[in-house]
């Protein structure tokens, strides 16, 4: 049986010493689908077998956990992606790696509400991993699968807090939204006893986790274009959840035309906004309106 965590460690140390130590669960749909290419893996193309790890943080997490724990001394270059992960492994010895996997589902079983938390944040994660790819993409920039594993495992910490803390994390969540004013890092510190970004720093070089996760926890760093590519990918999968009026959005918006250099009915059509803010948009950009983007 999983030990949950129901009191704040003191400060970042002890969690990543916990999470260290943690067997990874995994989402049972996505057990069912490895189940389902197993017979072939030695043949199946890794193209296929990658799609269904990407679809889910934690199988990805697990994939990059072996591949540090495997890693050879004449690799010297970071492996950023699960494709290449797989490659370098082997797909029988992924295969390997992940018999009877903890499932997810079972280890939440008397905590419906942090199962609904944990469904909404890995939903949130995959939109984020293919809005930035997208726009990676757009930008012609080569790194476009590293900046998309940055965002699928952006908001790894928070995920596995809903895992292991299901309580504590169900109170930052209620504590988040009955005080808008406060900064997230402030009610962190409150309820686990640190930061989520100050616990995924070391566990990221740790797990061999892509490099531009940790340049995205540098604030020196956040300017550059990758960085914000991700970022505001995050941003926008995390504000957009909320509802697409929910005032943060158009902060976000101006940002990304920025980066992108597009204009805004075409943003919102990539994303997938509502059909009538994007012929809105439409409308305002036809008549010249200066507020339109």
């Amino acid at each position: 049986m999983t030990l949950m965590i129901d009191f704040p460690f003191p400060g970042a140390a002890p969690w990543v010493d916990h999470f260290k130590t943690i067997e990874v669960p995994v989402l049972r749909h996505t057990v069912h689908q490895l189940d389902e290419l197993r017979e072939t893996a030695n043949t199946i193309n890794t193209r296929k077998l990658a799609a269904v790890i990407g679809h889910d943080p934690l199988m990805t997490l697990r994939l990059f956990q072996y591949m540090q724990a495997n890693r050879s001394r004449r690799q010297s270059a970071d492996i950023t992606t699960i494709e290449r992960s797989l490659v370098m492994i082997g797909t029988q010895n992924f295969y390997n790696s992940i018999q009877d996997p903890p499932i997810l589902e079972q280890q939440l079983k008397g905590y419906p509400k942090a199962m609904l938390g944990l469904l909404k944040v890995i939903a949130r994660s995959r939109v984020a991993a293919q809005w930035a790819r997208d726009w990676a993409l757009l930008r012609q920039n080569a790194s476009f699968d590293e900046i998309t594993m940055a965002a699928l495992l952006h908001d790894l910490v928070e995920i596995l807090m809903w895992c292991f803390a299901p309580n504590l994390a169900i109170r930052a969540k209620e504590r988040l939204a009955s005080e808008p004013g406060r900064r997230s890092s402030q009610i962190q510190e409150e309820v686990f006893g640190a930061s989520l970004d100050d616990i995924a720093v070391e566990l990221i070089t740790h797990w061999g986790l892509p490099p531009l996760l940790c340049t995205l926890l540098n604030p020196a760093d956040a300017e550059t274009a990758n960085v914000r590519n991700v970022k505001l990918a995050v941003d926008l999968a995390r504000h957009s959840a909320n509802g697409w009026n929910d005032p943060a959005l158009p902060d976000d918006y101006q940002a990304i035309e920025t980066l992108l250099h597009i204009g805004h009915s075409n943003l919102l059509e990539r994303i997938g906004a509502p059909e009538e803010q994007v012929e809105a948009a439409r409308l305002a950009e036809a008549e010249g309106d200066p507020l339109a983007s």
